[in-house]
């Protein structure tokens, strides 16, 4: 067996064995196999695909080419993962609220990468926050408060990190069975028992169509299966950003709005959806019921107070958050129904500004993004606000965020966020 033979049998859109993936995955890992064959080789799986015995043999081998975090003592152990769209802050929302329904979050969150947004981003802008914290201490903090968010610890599925790096560059990043395989491979090794995926679709997510988020999320439900995990996917709309901010300080102090109670109408109830089925797999209790008692606590300010007692224990502070002075309003040229918000060219205008990166070396701004004013379906006059930009040292011309917005004389629907939950 050589890594020819199993490229050229890939090329040829023959399934591969168990012991070929093997060969290839630990090969490269070892640095037996160079760069220049495994990307020839993620560029004939991106192609031709794989069938479902593939991508489970795949994701089972990158599970187990590293460390895989027992926290049998915690169960049930719940993780959520979206796979990344603009304005996405739902994790801040999610892990205290269902941490104060009494359910164990034991989260482990990336950076962001291009136009989206990462977790551990928007935490770190929290002056003092630590996302760094060792095991022993990750799991005394979720048995002291049920809750803890940290990023990639250990030596977690290194043959994903590593060939993801290398998706990253050689334009095979859209591949479905390379994207299931990457992010169940972490959420196995990360030890959670239920798990809720959030698969975004549209101009802002990875997921163009709604046949490719059906496929994707079908295939992450049944390797959840394979392993006796508990995984549902809901499907949502990534057209136009979620929320209103966009940018890490921004999008902090949404999410704090939104546990206070007064945050945007999308955000609110995406997250209402996605805690409920949470908690209602590791209670092991209806949808109904755990929707209510979510409601409650986000009405009664525990989920807010669950939210501080993460910061505090992870030596955060939210009085000092801070963002850019400097902030400049984009009007509308013309007056009518927002049609469309280019979610995708919007978060590329926020990396630019400095929000984002194009390499995980490279720093960011946690001042800096953007805030909407309006959203699809709104109505807007002409010389009113369409969104203020927060920026400091990078900048872009008020010309390129106008031509994020459509706009139209006819009424338009608000855009369906929740699409699809497949269990």
């Amino acid at each position: 067996m050589t890594i020819i033979d199993i490229i050229t049998k890939k090329k040829n859109k023959e399934e591969l064995s168990y012991e070929e993936i093997k060969y290839a995955i630990d090969g490269y890992l070892k640095g037996e196999i160079k760069d220049y064959q495994m990307s020839s080789l993620l560029m004939a799986i991106t192609i031709n695909g794989m069938t479902n015995k593939e991508t489970f043999d795949l994701t089972e081998i990158m599970l187990n080419s590293g460390e895989i975090i027992d926290l049998e003592e915690l169960q049930p152990v719940v993780d959520k993962h979206s796979t990344g769209g603009v304005g996405d802050k739902t994790t801040l929302i999610l892990a205290p609220l269902v941490a104060s329904c009494g359910v164990n979050i034991a989260k482990m969150s990336g950076r962001g990468l291009g136009f989206t947004g990462g977790t551990i981003d928007k935490l770190e802008s929290i002056p003092g926050f630590n996302t760094s914290i060792d095991i022993n201490k990750f799991k005394d903090q979720v048995k002291k408060i049920k809750v803890a968010i940290v990023g990639q610890m250990g030596n977690l599925v290194p043959a994903d990190k590593k060939i993801y790096a290398l998706r990253d560059v050689t334009g095979t990043v859209e591949s479905i069975p390379l994207i299931a395989s990457s992010i169940m491979s972490k959420k196995l090794a990360s030890g959670a028992s239920c798990i809720v995926i959030d698969v975004k679709v549209g101009n802002g997510a990875l997921m163009k169509t709604i046949e490719d988020a059906k496929k994707l999320a079908n295939l992450l439900v049944e390797i959840g299966k394979q392993h006796n995990k508990k995984v549902v996917c809901f499907i949502t709309d990534m057209d136009e950003p979620l929320g209103y901010a966009i940018g890490n300080s921004l999008e902090v102090i949404e999410s704090i709005n939104t546990l206070k109670g007064n945050g945007p109408k999308d955000l609110t109830n995406l997250v209402i959806e996605l805690a409920s089925y949470m908690v209602s797999m590791a209670k092991n209790i209806s949808i109904d019921e755990a929707k209510q008692e979510v409601l409650e606590n986000l009405n009664n300010g525990k989920a807010y107070d669950k939210f501080i007692e993460l910061v505090e224990n992870q030596n955060g502070n939210i009085n000092n958050i801070k963002i850019s002075k400097n902030i400049l309003s984009i009007k509308s040229k013309e007056e009518g129904y927002i049609k469309h918000i280019d979610a995708l060219r919007l978060g590329e205008n926020a990396r630019i500004i400095g929000a984002g990166r194009l390499s995980k070396e490279e720093n960011i701004d946690f001042e800096v993004g953007i805030v909407l004013n309006k959203k699809v379906g709104d109505y807007i006059k002409k010389n009113e606000e369409l969104l203020s930009v927060y920026i400091n040292d990078k900048k872009l011309p008020e010309e390129e965020f106008i031509k994020c917005f459509e706009i139209t004389k006819e009424k338009i629907e608000e855009n369906k966020l929740i699409k699809e939950i497949i269990v």
